[in-house]
């Protein structure tokens, strides 16, 4: 499976476009951010414009996109503080990034206006949202494991990723996943980093943290030697800060997938099946290119196969 990038094309990219100071993503700072300018609401609001509207013939054959357009609101798990992905801009109020956008195409697609509420989740509350219908959807580089799955749903997958390294930039020690043994290392809380570093390095020492800004702060603060998560993510906080440095290359392949309520097959085609037709306007890819096309080189990736991986 290809990675939707890889550290070499993300490094070459952020030489190319500098970093936005020595301020990282969790320190509460008014931080200069990608998309924090009119930029990125601009181009938000021209791939909104080209988006797709279900028909009611599609809205029918969903009970849950029904009752969606009847609020005449989505409600999505996700982030306010993932830059690139979904941060709220502090000029604006509006959220921005990947994930954020794709929330807003799908509330448009349902109810003819992105009309998307989020509601902010994190690793170990998402299932519960979901499980309690608190949110219709979650956007949050929400890996698709089988172990999730028997939890809740996954529509697609819509973005590859895969596990990463970052450290300080005066650590030497650690070069590769093996080098994590005897090391402290950061991970986040109820997330597929936790088993990644245990099958390269199962003598390390793992620390858990409830989200990512926790796990950037204690990176920084010494309380472990390394940072394992996955690197969509890595790659924002790098443009952001110039304390630390991503090692390596991704040393697993994980898919994302949009969390939905486990049982509901008919939504879950409605979502794939708008997926799809993102993708073949050409309109993933230039959400892609907004966002997580801003720091690293090159055309968007070829999106992923919908249903292609276990658990989807």
């Amino acid at each position: 499976m290809t990675l939707a990038f890889s550290t070499r094309r993300l490094i070459a990219a952020v030489g190319a476009v500098g970093l936005l100071g020595a301020v990282s993503a969790c320190s509460g700072g008014d931080a200069a951010v990608p998309g924090g300018d009119s930029g990125g609401a601009q181009a938000t609001e021209s791939v909104l414009d080209r988006a797709p509207v279900a028909s009611e013939a599609e809205i029918g054959a969903s009970t849950t996109a029904a009752a969606i357009k009847q609020r005449g609101e989505m409600l999505v798990g996700g982030s306010l503080d993932a830059p690139l992905l979904s941060q709220q801009n502090p000029t604006t109020g509006e959220t921005e990034g990947f994930d954020a956008t794709l929330g807003k195409l799908l509330a448009k697609y349902i109810i003819g206006e992105p009309n998307a509420e989020i509601v902010n989740s994190g690793s170990e509350t998402r299932e519960a949202l979901l499980q309690n219908s608190t949110v219709d959807v979650v956007f949050q580089t929400y890996t698709i494991t089988p172990e999730r799955a028997e939890k809740v749903a996954f529509a697609g997958p819509y973005l590859l990723s895969g596990q990463s390294i970052a450290t300080t930039k005066d650590n030497n020690d650690i070069n590769t996943p093996a080098d994590l043994n005897g090391k402290k290392v950061i991970a986040g809380a109820n997330t597929p980093a936790i088993e990644a570093i245990k099958e390269v390095a199962p003598d390390a020492e793992i620390v858990t943290f409830g989200t990512d800004p926790e796990c950037m702060q204690a990176l920084e603060q010494n309380r472990g030697d390394a940072y394992v998560q996955d690197l969509t993510l890595l790659a924002a906080n790098a443009q952001l800060n110039d304390k630390i440095k991503i090692v390596g290359e991704p040393f697993t392949s994980d898919p994302y997938g949009i969390g939905l309520k486990r049982g509901d097959e008919q939504f879950k085609r409605f979502v794939n099946n708008w997926l799809k037709k993102l993708q073949a306007e050409g309109i993933w890819q230039q959400v892609w290119q907004d966002s997580l096309g801003t720091v690293v080189a090159g055309e968007a990736p070829k999106p992923p196969e919908i249903g292609s991986v276990p658990g989807s």
